[in-house]
């Protein structure tokens, strides 16, 4: 019997990093970096950028309500240009941008073997991130799994950003399915919230920075890593 019936689930809508990509095991290493180099060698400078994300130079993680966790580029580099006089928004946004599509991507999971098995059981695959599109393809063009994707939108395709559901039901309408039979997975309350607001099955997983406590009153179900849903929908 095949269970992705029974559960209702035709398509799955991914957020990118903490989802498809492990956040700390990506992102972590690559902040200090990009904050030390728009500090420009000003140490005052640098703490105060560190500061505006919540990112702890000594051990090199970000906190777990850290706005870079959830939020769009543009929210990030309008942080950073309060730290930054005689720079602008947009132009950090580019420069952010630029930085993290040359970021080194850690997978949590063998994606290919993961992602091919959803498809092959005939679901929809899709991604959603507050990141750029342009960066969102670069990432998945390197991680060799942009042909397993219907659909692919950033915060700045047009239909928002998280926890807005607009992006998630653009990616309904794109692959002709209810809202009820697509699950929303992500690593952030972000993304369990915009499911709920869209209709969809909210399924967390523990690949980003927020623990079980905080995923699970906003989840259907939350799963180690994304390895795990194939298992979830057919146990």
């Amino acid at each position: 019997m095949d269970l992705s019936a029974r559960v209702g689930i035709s398509a799955i809508l991914f957020d990118k990093d903490g989802t498809l990509f492990d956040f700390r095991a990506t992102w972590d290493g690559w902040a200090r970096e990009v904050i030390t180099e728009l500090a420009g060698g000003d140490e005052g400078r640098r703490a105060a950028l560190a500061d505006a994300v919540r990112y702890d130079l000594s051990t090199g993680r970000f906190a777990a309500d850290s706005p870079v966790i959830a939020g769009s580029n543009d929210e990030v580099a309008a942080l950073f240009a309060e730290c930054l006089p005689g720079r602008e928004a947009p132009e950090i946004a580019r420069a952010l941008s630029d930085a993290a599509a040359a970021a080194t991507l850690v997978p949590p999971v063998a994606l290919a073997p993961c992602l091919g098995g959803l498809r092959d059981r005939g679901l929809r695959l899709g991604v959603m991130t507050n990141d750029a599109e342009a960066v969102a393809h670069a990432h998945l063009a390197t991680a060799g799994i942009g042909g397993f994707f219907d659909f692919v939108a950033g915060c700045d395709s047009g239909f928002g950003a998280k926890p807005d559901p607009a992006p998630l039901l653009a990616f309904a309408e794109a692959v002709g399915a209810a809202p009820g039979a697509i699950a929303m997975v992500g690593d952030s309350t972000h993304d369990l919230l915009a499911a709920a607001a869209a209709g969809m099955v909210p399924v967390a997983v523990l690949t980003g920075p927020a623990e079980h406590a905080e995923l699970a009153p906003h989840a259907a179900v939350v799963l180690p890593d994304i390895g795990h849903l194939e298992g979830w929908l057919w146990p």
